[in-house]
């Protein structure tokens, strides 16, 4: 099941394959026949820097900027899903674990800008190709992502063309990976008079007689050579020593000083060489300098005096931190994209986009903080104005109309609002409504009519998230003429409500304000989502428990236990895990410590506990809130909830609950009140049985409803005939 889930991706990659058949255009179309055939402007290494220099000028001319992301993958398993029982605090680990787990192919980015002249917006929509490639040398890092299939499956319908994406995918650093390898190399270089390079710091002893005769034999050639440039009558057998080595060594110079290079030895000889020039002569030094190749080339270089010598280490230090920042600036990559909006403290537009900032987050900042207070804290630092489109259509009464109190789904929303530019818009009896015009430039080209036929990309996503907040804002009662030529949406009060609130979860309608990082479900409330109530304190959490085990198995059980109100519902995480929630809280300590009774005991009366049924098998497990939130913090992700618990190392350990002070377990629930009395003949009232009856089988249904009912006490004699009459011989039921 978890192979056919997730499928783990390294980012190497091992062969080249040829293009998809079904592969788009890497480039836009230099001369389209008509605006509508106009192929989107996608971005990969090969054209990334033109493209960055135009999207910076774009960006800085633009109203708002809107951003579209697609990933490998979802969720990790069916349980980190989420559901409408998860708290804020649950929702926002869910959401981490997503966001560290997978990868992000395709970065969309349209800046929108409004024209006066033309009295509509030109958008510039741009589909970046991106991969995680390791760009550093001996960082010793390898990048892995997580792919859904379901995801993948999509992109393939859709037609994504995975070759451009490995291939041709532009790379990134985050800021925490740059300031980690700046830091390196802070390290490496804080030694002045260190290598830098770490293959050729440690010293090499001579144990075996090839190393012994390759270093005597450096000796001499490194003494033949430097005697050569003290004594140019030498020269000759210098020339005939370097033949005899197959012309490995080359005179040349560096920084004006003489020098020998060292061409085509293996890293262990490389050591030896070193070792055999520092031990034997005084005058010259082994350094490692950067050449016309990426590798670096050794010398040996002739120094007059120590002061030389330190000099000439200091220079070629420098040099190399130099090459080295250098690589660690190109390595950046895409994060140029991400560096730039935050710079220019543009309004960011995303449709149901708190998933989408996450990864942002995570892949060009840093890794994820533990709280959502602290992530939204940190996200405003680099964006602090973002407004979510999905959030638009369902808090304004008007929009919410429009969209025919249903879905809010960016292809509805787009359709329904932006007929004229969408290619299948639907009439929706606004004709009669006023329209925002909308042109599409690429590659200084316009267009007033355009469909890239790129649905599912996310340049084109963009397009379209752009262009519904731009019919919302028309709806919404802002004029864009009465504000040219600057129409500073930041600080447009019909826009205020709107803008730093997040869908942290659709599924449950909560609503995260960025500014505080606290919910502002209550306060700025949801026309769209019914929201149910729950009380985490009286909720516990069962794993373990039978695949075929219904919610109605399970209340059933509960309430012969604990009465027909004790359970207010009860939810499914999966098929072995599940969430009750009890109508009191000391209910909650009260089954805990029943279960593990009935689980110590082990007798013939927990055999016929009403709770058996559930606890079938002895490895279900239970559990409060509070521990399904640190199983679901955990980085780990198992495909069922209980594996996953056994996994972070909950499961099989004994789980102490807390009484509350001053409980007195039991009431008419207490186990303790089981006593085996076969000697004493009762008959059980209301119960329908007589001792005949009660002392030839198991008991009814009937009758275990009323062992738990208010006269419970009068029947747990019967209970234990029933129990001691049922055992055979061998001791089995």
């Amino acid at each position: 099941m978890k192979r056919n889930y997730l499928v783990r991706v390294l980012t190497r990659a091992r062969t080249r394959t040829q293009t998809s058949p079904f592969a788009r255009s890497l480039c836009s179309s230099t001369s389209p026949p008509s605006g509508a055939d106009v192929a989107l402007k996608n971005v990969t290494k090969t054209n990334f820097e033109p493209a960055l220099a135009e999207l910076r000028r774009h960006i800085r001319e633009a109203d708002f900027v809107s951003i579209d992301l697609e990933m490998t993958g979802v969720t990790s398993a069916p349980w980190r899903e989420s559901f409408e029982f998860d708290r804020l605090d649950i929702q926002y680990l869910k959401i981490k674990d997503s966001a560290e787990k997978f990868a992000v192919v395709q970065f969309g980015v349209c800046p929108f800008r409004w024209d006066s002249h033309s009295h509509s917006f030109v958008a510039h929509p741009h589909n970046f190709y991106i991969f995680p490639r390791q760009e550093l040398p001996g960082d010793g890092s390898s990048n892995e992502f997580l792919c859904q299939t379901s995801s993948l499956e999509f992109l393939a319908k859709y037609q994504f063309d995975f070759n451009a994406c490995i291939y041709e995918g532009i790379s990134y650093l985050s800021r925490s990976q740059e300031d980690e390898a700046l830091r390196r190399l802070d390290s490496v270089y804080k030694d002045e008079f260190s290598e830098s390079f770490s293959y050729l710091r440690n010293g090499t002893q001579l144990v075996r007689m090839a190393d012994i005769l390759f270093a005597e034999r450096m000796k001499n050639i490194v003494s033949v050579w430097r005697a050569g440039l003290l004594r140019e009558s030498r020269g000759a057998e210098f020339q005939g020593c370097l033949n005899d080595m197959n012309q490995k060594f080359q005179s040349t110079f560096f920084q004006m000083r003489p020098a020998l290079v060292v061409n085509g030895s293996s890293s262990r000889q490389l050591r030896l060489i070193k070792m055999v020039t520092e031990k034997h002569f005084k005058d010259l030094t082994y350094v490692h300098v950067t050449g016309e190749t990426s590798s670096p080339q050794p010398l040996i270089v002739y120094t007059d005096s120590t002061t030389d010598r330190d000099l000439l280490v200091r220079e070629v230090k420098a040099c190399q931190r130099v090459e080295a920042e250098k690589k660690i600036k190109a390595a950046i990559g895409f994060r140029h994209v991400i560096d730039l909006l935050s710079s220019e403290r543009k309004l960011i537009v995303g449709h149901n986009c708190f998933l989408d900032l996450a990864h942002v987050y995570s892949k060009f900042v840093g890794p994820l903080p533990l709280t959502a207070e602290e992530f939204v804290s940190s996200l405003q630092t680099y964006f602090p104005h973002i407004i979510d489109t999905k959030v638009l259509l369902n808090l304004d009464d008007v929009l919410f109309s429009i969209m025919r109190k249903g879905s809010t789904s960016l292809s509805k929303a787009f359709s329904l609002l932006c007929p004229p530019i969408a290619p299948y818009g639907t009439s929706n009896g606004l004709a009669d409504k006023p329209r925002v015009k909308v042109e599409v430039e690429v590659d200084d080209q316009r267009f007033s009519n355009w469909n890239s036929g790129s649905k599912h990309e996310a340049g084109y996503d963009a397009f379209m998230t752009g262009c519904v907040f731009s019919q919302a804002c028309l709806h919404l009662g802002i004029d864009f003429n009465s504000h040219a030529p600057l129409l500073n949406l930041l600080h447009n009060e019909k826009l205020q409500k709107y803008i730093n609130y997040l869908y942290l979860s659709w599924v449950n309608g909560d609503l995260i304000d960025l500014r505080t990082g606290k919910s502002a479900t209550e306060s700025l409330g949801s026309t769209s989502v019914k929201r149910r109530k729950f009380v985490f304190s009286n909720m516990i959490l069962l794993w373990g428990l039978l695949p075929n085990l219904k919610a109605r198995d399970i209340r059933d059980c509960f309430c012969k236990v604990f009465g027909t109100s004790s359970i207010t519902s009860i939810y499914h995480l999966d098929d072995t895990s599940a969430f009750v929630q009890f109508s009191k809280p000391e209910l909650v300590s009260d089954f805990l410590e029943l279960k593990d009774k009935l689980k110590r005991d082990n007798d013939p009366i927990s055999v016929l506990h009403p709770l058996s049924k559930i606890l079938e098998g002895g490895r279900v497990r239970a559990g409060s809130y509070e521990m399904y939130k640190e199983i679901c913090s955990s980085s780990l992700s198992e495909m069922l909830f209980a594996d996953q618990a056994e996994a972070v190392g909950i499961n099989w350990k004994a789980i102490e609950v807390e009484k509350q002070e001053g409980n007195n377990f039991g009431k008419e629930c207490d186990i303790n009140a089981f006593s085996v009395c076969q000697d004493e003949k009762k008959t059980t009232p209301g119960s329908g049985m007589d001792d005949s009856e009660s002392s030839c089988g198991f008991p009814t249904d009937e009758l275990l409803d009323s062992l738990y009912s208010s006269e419970a006490q009068a029947c747990f004699s019967c209970i234990g005939r029933i129990a001691t009459n049922s055992i055979d011989a061998t001791g089995k039921m």
